[in-house]
């Protein structure tokens, strides 16, 4: 659930930020800012370096992810977070989980319901409400295929340091998102108060992947993945509370699904 707090508060804080500057220059502070922290934390860890084939795949899960965050911060900054975090969430666990069962086959019947349940919850917080914006739905969708992706790419490191495979993971997503702002006519203006905003989104967003890391160690990889994925709850409910973004009975259903399909799910 470390994975769900972490990646939920850094998206509120990205997503929140983006509506200042440029989600790719943003997607770049926030992966650098996850490297330096990650390196300082493996370091002072002296966690052992993970093997050649654990740095290749958490790579690749960086190139990945690199595009897919700052698609994901547009998204947030043109319509509501309500709906672009979830149905991303949606797409990003839905892949992973599919292979998973694919792969390790089918879970018992109890976290099956709880997949189930979880999938609900997701649809009911991220469901359309009257007069709610919904620009940015294509960027969220790029964003949920990249992030399954990642999610796959994370599974193959394997059981090495899971603080270095998440900082190597953010070595080429910070070259991908950097690549683009130099080429780009991307403005480097930002706010102080949105700088410090996007270095705590960097940190937490770095901290998700550890603890999703772990979980794909230590546990299956559909069940890691729809558990992560439930991270939209904390975005909406963020939201709500400093946005005033609209917050009906259909969205404290889909809530309270969720937190129902954990335990379940975690069976």
């Amino acid at each position: 659930m470390g994975a769900v707090f972490a990646w939920g508060g850094g998206d509120f804080l990205g997503g929140f930020a983006s509506r200042r500057a440029n989600p790719t220059f943003l997607a770049a502070i926030v992966y650098g800012s996850g490297l330096i922290f990650m390196t300082a934390l493996a370091l002072l860890n002296h966690s052992v370096l993970p093997s050649h084939r654990a740095m290749f795949w958490a790579l690749a899960a960086g190139c990945f992810a690199g595009m897919s965050l700052a698609n994901f911060y547009k998204a947030l900054s043109l319509g509501s977070m309500g709906i672009a975090a979830p149905l991303t969430a949606v797409l990003a666990a839905a892949i992973p989980a599919l292979v998973g069962i694919a792969t390790e086959g089918w879970p018992n019947a109890v976290q099956i319901a709880g997949f189930v349940l979880a999938a609900l919850g997701i649809w009911l917080v991220s469901r359309p409400e009257g007069g709610t914006e919904t620009k940015g739905l294509g960027l969220a969708v790029m964003a949920g295929f990249g992030f399954a992706a990642f999610f796959l790419c994370i599974k193959q490191a394997g059981n090495g340091s899971a603080l270095w495979i998440a900082d190597f993971s953010r070595v080429t997503s910070l070259a991908v998102t950097a690549v683009v702002v130099m080429f780009s006519r991307t403005s480097f203006q930002l706010p102080r108060a949105s700088f410090i905003t996007v270095i705590f989104a960097g940190i937490l967003d770095v901290s998700g992947s550890v603890f999703f890391v772990r979980a794909t160690q230590t546990g299956r990889l559909d069940s890691a993945v729809i558990l992560c994925s439930l991270y939209p709850v904390i975005t909406v409910v963020l939201a709500k509370i400093f946005l005033k973004e609209q917050f009906t009975g259909w969205k404290l259903a889909g809530i309270l699904a969720a937190l129902i399909a954990v335990p379940m799910i975690a069976a």
